[in-house]
């Protein structure tokens, strides 16, 4: 049934040609305006404009926007950036899956931790 509605409502905001793009464009480039403005003021006319656009995609994301409230403002207006713990997540997740079933945790390990010269002599 569920299915069924998704359908529904794609072949709904199809039919509807036109007007359906404008406002999921004119939506999209209110939400870009607030993110490159730094100035979360105008996020809550937002959401409540994009649950109202009856736009299911669109309504989905605004309502998880509205989930986690503090996070979406917190992410817009401080200049910090998780980038670099992402990063390194990503990283080991792509050795993770190319050594999947070949080998087990010491060679994980070995790729993974850098060198350790305290371990080795030089003489």
């Amino acid at each position: 049934m569920k299915s069924q509605r998704r359908v529904g409502s794609h072949l709904g905001a199809g039919s509807q040609g036109s007007h359906a793009f404008a406002l999921m464009r004119s939506l999209a480039m209110r939400f870009r305006g607030i993110l490159r403005s730094r100035k979360s003021s105008k996020l809550d006319i937002w959401i409540d404009d994009a649950v109202d656009s009856g736009l299911f995609s669109i309504v989905r994301f605004a309502r998880v926007l509205r989930r986690d409230i503090g996070a979406v403002r917190n992410a817009i207006e401080l200049p910090w950036s998780n980038g670099q713990a992402e990063g390194q997540i990503n990283r080991l997740k792509t050795i993770k899956r190319a050594m999947y079933g070949r080998a087990g945790p010491e060679l994980l390990r070995t790729r993974m931790l850098p060198l350790n010269t305290s371990h080795h002599h030089t003489k």
